[in-house]
């Protein structure tokens, strides 16, 4: 295995092949755990929602109060597909007592059971409970969302997230909900989107305008088939290496809050509006020339104590746990999850139609609300254009760069080792399971 702390480099057969792309659904999605719905959604018993990948797919179902279970969506009998997508919906979403073939009927409760055919008879009692029975899934949950696995044999969820849990569970994050919820299919491979986001290294210059709010630089590193991202921070400020981060400047008061400010306007994601407004009281609370560990502190506790007046309680994280997790996970193969005590931005894609130059990118913003007060949210189909102005910045990068790896000059991708580790152990991991296209070291 490569070590993919010195510089490595890693083919473009991944990104545009469709050879590739093809054997991606046998050697990679039917093989590996899958995020593939947030348990707030399928909250009461006979809730469901749908997930698909290429040809795959799968109903997720609330069986009773504890139990979830998961099915391959198709009829056992002629191959119906049995829920359908809506037209423009992202999946189909809502509550069965029991699930009805539009074909021929057939009729399955919510335990996966046949419970009529129609002229059973004519099958001479070959039809057994076992042949009529609906395809099982597995499935599991960790972190407030449901994960399947294709696989009807392998590793438990437990053991494929490995150290993820315990990094994250302190953050609580399955006790966040929606503030909003996007996708689109977009002109670039899956890799490429999810690679646009594993990594500070391109906030220089992709971002410029964060460039006036402090220093970018930030560190991979891999776990496994996962691995996470962070930034460098300055001696005793090890949470300034989460996402909630103190501006940089002669006077980190301002730069807090006009970083808290942009980024609230521009990006829509990574903060919330509680701690924009304790941003903006930083000038008046602290004097000027306070250094800036101090302003941090100040800025975190007081937001902290704001939201507990509306009933919003943040888990109390260690500063050496905050900076060991970083800014965000990426969970192989296609999940990213960037955490942090009141707030979460995910990401995730998925190829679309087998077409390697095609995804469907998503991103959903959470965060904690009070009891009762978290609004009504729906997967939203949003052009590049409505996207927050931060996130359009990105998809020209993404669309630019597919274009840019069928150049027949391009000689193959050379992540940074330190900045952009995570490109890297995708690929590496990518390879164990598609048996081709692991990085290879720079000579």
């Amino acid at each position: 295995m490569t070590d993919l702390t010195q510089p490595v480099t890693v083919p473009a057969d991944a990104y545009i092949s469709p050879d590739y792309a093809r054997a991606e659904q046998d050697r990679l999605w039917r093989k590996v755990w899958l995020q593939a719905a947030r348990l707030e959604d399928i909250p009461n018993v006979g809730d469901f929602v749908t997930y698909d990948i290429l040809e795959d797919s799968v109903i997720v179902m609330r069986a009773g109060p504890d139990e979830l279970r998961a099915f391959h969506n198709v009829c056992p009998h002629r191959g119906r597909r049995l829920i359908d997508t809506p037209a423009g919906a992202r999946n189909a979403r809502g509550n069965r007592t029991s699930i009805i073939c539009g074909f021929h009927g057939w009729t399955f409760d919510r335990a996966g059971q046949c419970t009529f055919v129609n002229h059973q008879d004519d099958w001479q009692g070959k039809l057994t409970a076992e042949r009529t029975a609906l395809g099982k899934v597995r499935v599991d949950t960790w972190g407030g969302w449901a994960w399947i696995s294709l696989g009807p044999d392998g590793e438990s969820l437990t053991d494929y997230l490995g150290v993820v849990p315990g990094m994250l569970d302190p953050f609580g994050l399955q006790n966040m909900r929606y503030r909003w919820r996007k996708w689109i299919i977009f002109d670039c491979n899956w890799k490429v989107a999810l690679e646009a986001f594993s990594e500070t290294y391109h906030v220089q210059t992709t971002h410029p305008e964060f460039n006036a709010f402090g220093e970018f630089r930030g560190w991979a590193r891999q776990h496994g088939l996962h691995s996470n991202i962070g930034y460098d921070a300055p001696k005793n400020m090890d949470e300034n290496q989460a996402k909630l981060r103190v501006g940089s400047g002669e006077d980190p008061r301002l730069s807090t809050a006009e970083m808290q400010l942009f980024t609230w306007e521009n990006a829509n994601t990574n903060t919330t509006m509680t701690l924009v407004n304790a941003a903006q009281r930083l000038k008046d609370e602290l004097p000027e020339g306070t250094p800036a560990p101090q302003v941090l502190q100040h800025w975190l506790a007081t937001a902290r104590a704001d939201d507990a007046k509306r009933g919003v309680i943040w888990p109390v994280v260690e500063p050496s746990h905050t900076a060991k997790s970083g800014t965000a996970w990426q969970i192989f193969p296609n999940f990213q999850i960037g955490h942090a005590v009141n707030n979460m931005l995910c990401y995730s894609a998925r190829p679309y139609q087998g077409d390697p130059d095609k995804c469907i990118f998503e991103a959903a913003v959470f965060e904690l609300f009070p009891d009762g007060e978290a609004p009504a949210t729906d997967w939203e189909y949003t052009k590049p254009e409505e996207w927050p102005p931060v996130l359009q910045q990105d998809f020209t990068n993404m669309a630019a760069v597919q274009q840019g790896m069928k150049n027949v000059g391009f000689r193959g991708t050379q992540p940074n080792p330190y900045m952009e580790r995570s490109v890297a152990s995708l690929h590496q991991n990518l390879a164990r399971y598609m048996g081709t296209g692991a990085p290879k070291s720079i000579d």
